[in-house]
Order: C-alpha cells, then structure tokens, then sequence
C-alpha cells in the first residue's frame, strides 16, 4: 500500500475500498504513515466526500480498531446521540427516564470542544463522578443496572480517537463522511442496537439548516441499517440555547430540577420526543401515546430522578448533591445581566454565546483545556420574549472579576432585539422515525 497513491486517488474523487482504507488507517495507527499524510488524506475526504459504501466500509474499520461490546439481540438495547449545541443537558434527563422503564443504555459520551458543551464534562461536575471505565466494566454496569455513560477508551474505537484529533486540528471536522463514521463507529462498538439522534439546526448547532442537516441524517441512518441498527432521527431548533443554564454544574442543577418536576417547555419537548422513540424502540411501549404516558409517570413518580441517583453512584459520584447544591462547584461571583434594550427578541446567536463563556473557563478552545466546572450562565429569555429596558435577563457564573465586564457585554450583544412583536419558533422542526 502506497499513501501517496491513495491520498491522490480520494483527492480525484475515485471510491477508495475498505481493504484500502483499512490499510491507510492501520499504517498511520501504528506510525507508518505521518501526521502530514493522514491531514491530506482528511482533506481529500473532506473536498471529494464519500460513497455511502465508502462511509459504511470506513465506519467498520473504525469500529475493528478496538473491542465491540454486544448484547444480546433480545435486550433491544439503545442510545441517544446529539449533534451538540448551546446548554444541551438533554442526554443528562433523557438517559434515566429510559433507563428507569427498564431499557438498556449503553452509551459512550463525548467532551465539549469549541462553542458546544459536553456530556462528560457536565457529569464530572458532579464531584468524585468517573467516566473512565473498561469496556468489560461498562457492559457489566448496563447490564446490571441498566445505564453507564463513559469516555471513549483505548479498546473502544482507538482509531477514531487518534483521526478526530488529526481532524480538529488540519480543519476537516465538518466533513459529513467523516462526522458519520466517527459518530455510528462508536454507537455500533458500544452495543447499541437502536440510536435515536438528536440533530441540531440553528445559530448555536453546526448545522445551520435543515438542507445541510438532512445530508448529514441519510448518512447516518443508511450507515446504521448497515450494521443492523434501526436509527430515528429528531431536528430540533439551536437557536435559542437549550432551557436556561449554559455551563457544567448549573446544567446538573437544572437537570435535577427538571426530574424533580420544573417546566422547561423546550427541554420537555425535546426529552420526551427523544424519550418516545427509545421506548419504543427499546419494546416498552408500541404506540407514541403508551411510550409518553411512561415517561410521563417515570417523572412525576420520582423514578427517573432516583436512576439518575444511581447513575452517579454507580459512577463513583457524590449522590448528595440531588438535594444540596451547595455540595457542586460554584464561582465567587454571580452578577445580573441586564438588558439594555426593550422591545422583543428576534434571534440569539447562540455560537457566541458559546464562545463568551470559553473565554471564563466554561468551555474549551483546545482539548487539553482544564475547565472551570463552576462557570456559565443562566439566560431566561427566548426568541420572541419580550424585554424591558434594565431588566434582568439572567445572571453570570464567574470567578475572574475583570472577565465579568466583557462576558457580558458579548452575551447582551448576541441578542437582536426589535420593536415589532416577534413569533416564537418550534422547537420539534422535522422527524424521521424508524
């Protein structure tokens, strides 16, 4: 096999085949091929794209790196992936009411990177709580007790792990091929037999349309059926942040809150649509209306809170912070933010929100980045709420007093405010069931 031969193959636009990529991938795991090589190869990808067949052969190279966790077929095991976007904590909610009606939740969890926030990040908030788990230990963990959200480890999809750093870092992370096969590698390894997918169109998501976003969800679901996996996908609106807390441990404390029965209207929506589909899937329920009025029960019982109680038990995470907030990270300062204008909100931009709160150690600009759990905001206002003139509209977690001024002018600064009376937008834009 000659990289040079195959990077120019891509690079024209030919379809490579799995012995080829197989080849490519394994050479540049084990040294052979250089850092150089592999960032051309990601760039040919990224300008030429893929062949379905192509994504399905490269995801399956991917998830042949490592070890694959199976489970038996009966168990209709499933989980949940999100495309990321501004406060989305829905994995947090979302993952112990399934579990809590006694399906299977295997799940491998991603870290937050650039304007998004990440699930990981959000549960080690949570002190003591650990993601580092062998794939032996996590398989045991869903078994017994239904649920584990871990890290991408060493045996599980090294290959995509080593690549997604190469791909961060030569500008090809938004190849579709490539975001498909690094998503579904991991979803099949893990055990999942089922994937519901939670695909953000807006101003805080990487889709900025429901076109583009389309693209990306026919990748995915004909790259699930593939390997067996029956895949449903949700579009659902990025353009406003997701409930009010943007930030790791103010994002656990509304995650509780919404278990212990708070009305978040676009969290509700979001969680109890993803929620059907799972239970359905996961062969609890056969019909929408008998999958809701479980999820509904599950909330409202307490069970869904008391799951997510073992989650963080079982995870070697402090279970008391469920009823003493106090015991989560918290900043030195919590400062009013203040409009400066009246009239109704026409649209957010949620990216720069995003990006307002990296910049006081709520996120991260590159991976090695060491967070401040504490950190964010809380924002009430939506798109078509209507403001006054210095009235609160949230409040900044910070410790870096000199950073407040700043923060929050870019916060107030990425609402567009206009005295006409503004629609509300949906929150559910399209589905696609299995």
């Amino acid at each position: 096999m000659n990289p040079v031969e195959l990077i120019i193959k891509k690079r024209d636009g030919k379809v490579l085949s799995k012995g080829e990529m197989s080849s490519f991938v394994k050479a540049y795991i084990d040294g052979s091929i250089p850092d150089y090589q592999m960032s051309a190869f990601l760039m040919a990808i990224f300008f030429q794209g893929m062949e379905t067949d192509e994504i399905v052969s490269l995801t399956d190279v991917y998830i042949n790196s490592g070890v694959r966790v199976d489970f038996p077929k009966e168990m209709n095991t499933v989980d949940k992936h999100s495309t990321g976007g501004v406060g989305d904590k829905i994995t947090l909610m979302l993952a112990p009411i399934v579990a809590s009606l006694g399906i299977k939740i295997p799940m491998i969890s991603g870290r937050g990177l650039g304007h998004t926030g990440g699930t990981l990040d959000k549960l080690e908030a949570i002190p003591g709580f650990r993601t580092d788990f062998s794939s032996t230990d996590f398989k045991e963990m869903v078994l017994e007790h239904n649920l584990a959200i871990i890290q991408q480890s060493k045996e599980l999809v090294p290959a995509d792990k080593i690549i997604y750093a190469m791909r961060d870092v030569s500008g090809t992370v938004e190849s579709f091929p490539l975001i498909t096969a690094s998503i579904m590698s991991k979803k099949i390894a893990e055990g999942a037999q089922n994937l519901a997918v939670d695909l953000k169109v807006g101003s805080g998501a990487f889709m900025k349309n429901l076109e583009q976003a389309r693209q990306l969800a026919k990748y995915l679901k004909l790259t699930g059926e593939a390997f067996g996996q029956k895949v449903a996908i949700t579009f659902t609106n990025m353009n406003s942040p997701l409930g009010f807390a943007i930030g790791n441990a103010i994002e656990i404390k509304e995650t509780i809150e919404y278990l212990k029965g708070a009305k978040l209207p676009d969290i509700d929506a979001i969680t109890k649509e993803l929620a059907i589909n799972m239970v359905i899937m996961g062969k609890k329920a056969t019909t929408r209306e008998e999958a809701l009025a479980l999820i509904e029960d599950s909330i409202e019982s307490g069970k869904a809170l008391d799951a997510f109680r073992k989650l963080i038990e079982l995870q070697g995470g402090d279970s008391r912070i469920i009823d003493d907030y106090d015991l989560l990270p918290h900043t030195a300062h919590v400062i009013e933010i203040k409009s400066e204008k009246k009239g109704f909100v026409k649209s957010i931009d949620s990216k720069s929100i995003g990006y307002a709160l990296v910049g006081i150690g709520a996120g991260r600009k590159k991976l090695e980045d060491v967070l401040n759990y504490a950190t964010g905001a809380e924002l009430f206002k939506k798109i078509g709420d209507e403001v006054a003139v210095g009235e609160v509209i949230g409040y900044l977690h910070c410790d870096d007093k000199s950073l407040v001024k700043s923060t929050i002018a870019r916060i107030l600064s990425s609402y567009t405010i206009i005295d006409a009376k503004v629609e509300t937008e949906e929150t559910i834009l399209e589905k696609w069931e299995i």
